[in-house]
């Protein structure tokens, strides 16, 4: 089958590659039917951050149409329709024990460690794979990205139940930035900012119904100690400095970008402690998928537009080779009949 393949960190080639066979007990074989680009699968397997296994077919974002299944699969059948949870952690760790299997001490992920979402098919374990009911692949495959700002968004204490945040900036208006304040308002924020450099982004950001700014000096110094809640989707270390005098008394400042490994921020720590700020951190999803799904559901299709490109297996290895140049591309996903 056609597959993306890395052979090594920073290596990757269109490649012809087995296809999956004699699944092992538990597992399904998927056609990919859509899986969506994630800078993610670009960093980590360049060995810019984390660790990868190689060789290996990336995409840790996919949903599909099962084809086949294994011995001890009771609950899925050929012809279901799923979305793939990538996360596969131990279950015995300490961070697994309390429920925080995104943190676990040996997390391997498909599209990581294991193949995954670039290629004609893959083999998924059937405890890693939800239905999507009548979701169009394209949209079933943003149920991973969603997943994770929803974690994100219950790191910060606004989960299922809470009070929604009433004033929100968000630094960053990417896919990712973007998930994050659409998933915000729909549960009940009304007044979220997508902060940004690039006017594209913020003009299709302002087309989605969020309040948009130029994250310049300007903003900064106007809008010192407004938000509720301020986070980062950039992973630039000076934004995250500047963000924090954003925060309103009692607030919330979220790091959800991925900053570089060794890059550091300085925050004074009298004024976390006088304004009793709460800044916290968020790192991929944990189990949050059934939760995504049903926001997908019942979305009015703003997080549909965030897919700019559906393009053909061939089309998609340069995007692993170099970022896209056009500032208006959102999210790149490949897609398959």
């Amino acid at each position: 089958m056609k597959a993306i393949q890395f052979i090594g960190k920073g290596q990757p080639l269109l490649a012809d590659i087995s296809e999956p066979r004699d699944l092992p007990s538990g597992h399904v074989l998927i056609k990919i039917r859509a899986s969506g680009l994630c800078h993610t699968d670009i960093d980590v397997l360049h060995g810019r951050y984390g660790s990868g296994a190689f060789p290996v077919v990336p995409g840790h974002e996919f949903a599909g149409e099962i084809k086949a299944v294994a011995d001890g699969v009771t609950n899925f059948k050929i012809g279901d329709r799923v979305v793939v949870d990538p996360n596969l952690p131990c279950g015995t760790c300490a961070a697994c024990m309390k429920g925080l299997t995104n943190l676990c001490t040996d997390l391997k992920a498909y599209g990581v460690t294991q193949d995954g979402g670039f290629g004609e098919f893959c083999a998924v374990h059937c405890d890693q794979i939800h239905p999507v009911g009548n979701l169009s692949f394209d949209v079933a495959a943003l149920a991973e990205p969603l997943a994770c700002a929803l974690n994100g968004i219950g790191a910060a204490g606004f989960g299922p139940g809470a009070t929604p945040p009433s004033e929100v900036v968000i630094f960053g208006a990417g896919p990712i930035g973007l998930l994050l304040a659409l998933s915000l308002k729909s549960r009940g924020t009304k007044n979220v900012t997508m902060a940004d450099l690039n006017d594209s982004r913020l003009e299709f950001a302002a087309g989605l119904g969020l309040q948009v700014a130029r994250s310049e000096p300007e903003f900064l110094a106007s809008r010192r100690r407004d938000f509720d809640f301020v986070a980062d989707a950039t992973g630039v270390p000076s934004v995250v400095q500047d963000m924090i005098q954003l925060v309103a008394d009692g607030g919330t400042a979220l790091l959800f970008g991925v900053c570089p490994p060794d890059a550091t921020v300085s925050i004074h720590p009298f004024e976390v402690f006088r304004r009793q700020l709460k800044i916290v951190g968020s790192h991929s999803l944990n189990r949050n998928i059934p939760e995504a799904i049903a926001m997908l559901e019942t979305d009015d299709g703003s997080m549909a537009k965030l897919v700019s490109h559906r393009l053909p297996l061939e089309e998609m290895l340069k995007f692993f080779l170099a970022k896209p140049s056009d500032p208006a591309t959102m999210k790149i996903q490949f897609v398959s009949k």
